[in-house]
């Protein structure tokens, strides 16, 4: 796709009761011819600190074509701040919301904190993620703790995001070589380069962990979807509208309980140096 000058497609605002807590949402439809045959729906989760509107250049061109959800995780903008904040509780959060959305799989994208959110949610809901991009994300590994201070002021994410799931990215557990194997859908990591914090060599890893993975490399620093949106929105959707494979790889066990999918049957911009000192997880 070509990096258009034609105006982006305006958002809708939404909100999705997914059980414990209800999501906010920015949506983009289609217009015109391409509204009769939309691509698959693309659902966008940003980084810690950081809103739906984070993404609103991208998925204004993005949904030109297709059906775009961007997701304000909880604890963030207008979705519900309960005040409890894990990976796995945000994961649950996004595999309730695909399944209340219904629909065919969606084409799921997601940055720093919300990419590994998706990671949890790709490889425990195989079946409702069709295509899976992320942005500037490495297999954890432990890190020196260095939690930032709390910048003074309103903030439109609840800091005890930072607080409660920072430690968890600074002592990752041991199973994430487990979870990323899990991941069945065709992946595109699109890496920040050397100006961004994330290690290179940790995002070779998870490239090579994920079984059906490929890199492109963009060096804008760790937020490329702001720096390079042209660069972003052309190698995405590049990907996304690849055919699917006509098979997919078989799930390995992970050490990390996989996310309780649903559809399995079981029994305004927050303050940007808040959200670059948060980020940083």
């Amino acid at each position: 796709m070509q990096w258009s000058p034609k105006g982006p497609v305006a958002p809708a605002a939404h909100s999705v009761d997914v059980g414990p807590v209800t999501l906010a949402l920015r949506g983009w439809r289609p217009e015109g011819k391409d509204a009769a045959a939309p691509a698959p729906r693309v659902v966008l989760l940003a980084g810690t600190g950081a809103t739906a509107d984070d993404w609103d250049v991208v998925a204004g061109h993005l949904g030109q074509s297709r059906e775009v959800l961007a997701v304000d995780l909880r604890g963030h903008g207008d979705s519900d701040w309960p005040g409890e904040y894990s990976l796995r509780l945000m994961a649950d959060d996004v595999g309730t919301l695909l399944e209340r959305l219904g629909g065919p799989p969606v084409d799921l994208v997601g940055h720093s904190l919300g990419g590994l959110v998706g990671c949890l949610v790709a490889a425990g809901c195989p079946g409702r993620v069709r295509r899976f991009v992320l942005e500037d994300v490495g297999l954890p590994h432990p890190r020196p703790p260095a939690a930032p201070t709390r910048p003074a002021g309103p903030l439109r994410f609840d800091w005890r995001v930072v607080e409660q799931v920072r430690p968890e990215i600074d002592d990752p557990d041991a199973g994430w070589p487990g979870v990323l194997a899990a991941i069945a859908a065709p992946t595109l990591v699109v890496a920040g380069g050397p100006s961004s914090f994330v290690a290179a060599e940790h995002v070779d890893e998870l490239v090579t962990t994920v079984a059906n993975a490929r890199l492109v490399t963009l060096d804008a620093g760790h937020l490329v979807h702001q720096r390079e949106p042209g660069l972003f929105v052309r190698h995405v959707t590049d990907f996304l509208d690849r055919r699917r494979p006509t098979s997919s790889p078989t799930l390995a066990h992970s050490g990390i309980p996989s996310t309780p999918c649903p559809m399995t049957p079981t029994t305004s911009r927050p303050d940007a140096t808040a959200a670059r000192a948060a980020e940083r997880t």
